[in-house]
């Protein structure tokens, strides 16, 4: 008899799938990281083969370390990252290029030229997103556009694109032989061509783009009872399998937490770190740098809207200070190294490796550590690090009350950064509001798991699933005004420093 939900969770840099109970318990996992490819600077590619032979060696892995075969699984949910863009061929399944990853900067000359006619915010208005790297659209756009034989596929109906959930459940469910070539509405509200109004791909902004709308997959609920097909016996569960839930990351971990109700509001802070508000069934249009997405949809009903706030470089952050400083040797002696010292010196680091997103939108912006003196040290540049995620969530804190007039009265978190009690009392403090951590904080991977059981009927409603949401640990603020002012004060001369650093 089936007794689990498998989760499929496609992180930026792993893979994982994790086995859930019926009463929302995490019963086993197993997980594998991916390379990151960087073939320039700014470029960030992962092989899509990869990932889906990963995505197999971690479903048999959990199923063999639980002890259970594929028969025992109910449905399966998918989380994935967002904005990634595959592309390949329907009849031999083999991607035409790389996966162009959502923290790729190479389209930014694409998106300068889609922005002189209208500027940055020529497609807001329909799909709720300036024109930026981070999005999928213009990735397939320059993958049409630089690699050999991509045009000629797609006009030709052979090239394929989907974001990394649609690459999944197409495999998953049959691949070249006729997989399901889907996206749910939260990833297809990503990629900068999907009208938040219909639901639907926008044929302008297609037509703008030069992509053909036939490679592109059917847009579906994120919580759908009408399955969008079957995993195969001879495939990594070994047993026919409905696949029926599919939501990004983010919004999965929306789900995760139970932020049904408007005015609700988690931060996820992973790879990079993402603070998503509910605003409801009504799109509400950002005037402070703040994307408006698809929070999720169930079958039948209207989408639910939220108001998102995106940050490239969070626990990256703590990875750069390992890899590339080797200022520790794992990511958790972050969190000793900044205990070392009383506060950060007078440093700040703004980790825009990338450009900056959300509120700023600055694509020629570059990292810097500023307000060095001889007195930092390494432990200075440790919390330097940390307070970073910290500042960088209070500057979308402060454009979400500015476009929702909605004051949070506590922030829920999740994500693997949330183990760091340094990082989650300066939160605290540094919002001045309750930091709320979760029992379970596998958030992301949980609302995959919701999604997948809810389409099959295994609970009856959204909010039936709050009895299963607890609090494990709350950070009440403790710093007075005037060093939480000073800290700001100091941030946002940073910040500025970071600006037109590229022609």
């Amino acid at each position: 008899m089936a007794t689990y939900i498998g989760a499929l969770d496609l992180g930026t840099t792993s893979n994982r799938f994790i086995l859930f109970d019926p009463q929302g318990r995490m019963v086993g996992a197993d997980q594998m990281e991916h390379a990151q490819i960087f073939p320039k600077p700014g470029w960030v590619e992962h092989d899509p083969m990869e990932i889906w032979e990963n995505t197999c060696k971690v479903i048999k892995g959990a199923l063999g370390k639980v002890g259970v075969s594929g028969r025992e699984i109910m449905a399966i949910g998918i989380t994935n990252q967002r904005e990634t863009a595959v592309v390949w061929d329907r009849q031999t399944g083999k991607p035409l290029y790389n996966a162009i990853v959502w923290q790729c900067t190479r389209t930014d000359a694409i998106c300068r030229e889609l922005a002189r006619d209208g500027g940055q915010d020529r497609f807001r208005q329909k799909t709720g997103l300036p024109i930026a790297t981070y999005f999928a659209g213009p990735k397939i756009k320059w993958i049409l556009e630089n690699v050999p034989g991509a045009r000629e596929a797609a006009d030709r109906g052979r090239a394929l694109f989907g974001t990394v959930e649609t690459w999944i459940i197409w495999q998953l469910t049959g691949g070249a032989s006729g997989g399901a070539h889907v996206t749910d509405v939260s990833n297809a509200s990503r990629t900068l061509l999907m009208d938040l109004a219909t639901l639907s791909w926008d044929d302008e902004i297609l037509k703008t783009m030069g992509i053909p709308r036939q490679m592109l997959p059917r847009i579906v609920p994120s919580i759908d009872k009408q399955t969008w097909g079957h995993t195969l016996k001879e495939g990594p569960l070994g047993a026919t399998v409905p696949v029926c839930g599919a939501l990004g990351d983010q919004q999965a971990a929306l789900v995760g937490q139970t932020c049904f109700d408007i005015g609700e509001a988690k931060n996820t802070y992973g790879t990079g770190c993402f603070m998503l508000l509910n605003t409801g069934t009504r799109p509400v249009q950002s005037t402070h740098g703040l994307l408006t997405t698809i929070g999720y949809q169930i079958s039948g009903q209207k989408p639910v809207y939220c108001l998102e706030g995106s940050v490239a470089i969070a626990g990256a952050l703590v990875q750069w200070l390992r890899d590339n400083l080797g200022l520790i040797r794992s990511a958790p002696e972050v969190e000793s190294l900044a205990r070392s010292v009383d506060d950060n010196g007078g440093v700040y680091i703004v980790p825009a490796f990338s450009g900056l997103f959300a509120p700023y939108w600055r694509s020629d912006a570059r990292g810097v550590i500023a307000g060095l003196t001889r007195f930092v040290n390494k432990g200075h540049i440790a919390r330097a690090v940390l307070e970073a995620n910290a500042y960088q969530t209070l500057d979308i804190m402060t454009a979400m009350k500015k476009d929702s007039g909605v004051e949070l009265s506590h922030l829920k978190v999740d994500g693997g950064m949330v183990a760091n009690e340094l990082l989650m009392q300066f939160q605290a403090d540094l919002l001045d509001v309750p930091v709320i951590r979760p029992l379970i904080t596998e958030t992301t991977a949980l609302g995959a798991a919701y999604a997948a059981g809810l389409a099959i009927g295994l609970w009856d409603s959204m909010a039936s699933l709050k009895k299963y949401w607890s609090v494990d640990r709350t950070w009440q603020p403790q710093m007075t005004d005037a060093v939480r002012q000073a800290g700001i004060r100091g941030w946002r001369k940073a910040v500025q420093r970071t600006f037109d650093w590229v022609d």
